[in-house]
């Protein structure tokens, strides 16, 4: 796997002139406008990089961008891979692993999730002050890899406390409004049914989705500070639970889209 990590990461420097990356950004379902806010230097392909897998998901372009954000260099998935698409743990976090060859220091990432606390509302903000992996694997299982970090890596802190903070202070000088809570990640892709929504909200969940904790996983592993943010695209409260279809969670997204665009942008501009 190593030598995998090596030639993807060997082929994104050979092909953005050694450009060296400070943040990594994973786009989650319908958020992908972010990218008109950077200042593109280079396009890539997921089916172009060596090992990359490709996104199957309708709204999930598969580009790997380069380029400035709010003055800081950024590498961002547009698009990212789930394990109910059929891959393993380790090929769902394998760009998380070339990123952090490539320089990244810090990782931020966006999701679309369902909202379990009744105090939210639909297109609300959530950042993630922790998680729950109710994924049925990690990326971490099997042989250490030594050359990315420990075999017990500490996950007490997740989610960096600092960013956290300084995004909640972000939300108030722009005047939106901002949740913050406990993020539990499902393998899909059928959304939960009644009783699993009860139940992932009676262990202390705020919202559900299908992503970002491998992510997180590994980029804690590699030693990587985490911030992720979700958008709820749909209620799983009981008195708020109706049918939902993919176009909702982008109508949703959209919604959204712009605050989450703006908390990012002024995030990594505090970094």
């Amino acid at each position: 796997m190593m030598q995998q990590l090596h030639e993807a990461k060997a082929y994104i420097q050979n092909n953005t002139d050694n450009f060296v990356p400070e943040f990594g950004i994973i786009l989650g379902t319908g958020l992908g406008a972010l990218v008109k806010e950077i200042e593109v230097q280079y396009s890539l392909s997921y089916a172009d990089i060596p090992h990359f897998p490709v996104s199957t998901v309708e709204s999930h372009s598969g580009k790997l961008i380069l380029g400035t954000l709010a003055g800081r260099r950024v590498i961002v998935m547009q698009g990212r891979f789930h394990f109910y698409e059929g891959y393993t743990m380790h090929q769902v976090v394998f760009p998380v692993r070339v990123m952090k060859l490539l320089g990244v220091q810090k990782l931020f990432v966006s999701n679309a999730s369902g909202g379990l606390n009744p105090d939210f509302n639909v297109s609300d903000l959530m950042i993630q002050t922790d998680h729950i992996n109710l994924q049925p694997s990690n990326p971490l299982l099997g042989p250490n890899l030594d050359e990315l970090g420990p075999r017990f890596p500490d996950m007490s802190e997740a989610y960096d406390h600092k960013m956290v903070q300084q995004a909640v202070e972000i939300a108030a000088k722009e005047g939106f409004t901002i949740r913050t809570g406990v993020y539990a990640s499902v393998p899909g892709p059928m959304l939960e049914t009644l009783a699993e929504y009860s139940y992932i909200r009676t262990i202390g969940a705020d919202a559900v989705g299908m992503s970002t904790v491998p992510e997180v996983i590994a980029a804690r592993h590699m030693g990587m500070p985490c911030f992720a943010v979700s958008v709820i695209t749909d209620m799983g409260t009981p008195d708020r639970i109706k049918k939902v279809i993919l176009s909702d969670i982008l109508d949703a997204a959209a919604k959204a889209e712009p605050l989450m665009t703006r908390l990012i942008r002024e995030l990594i501009a505090l970094q």
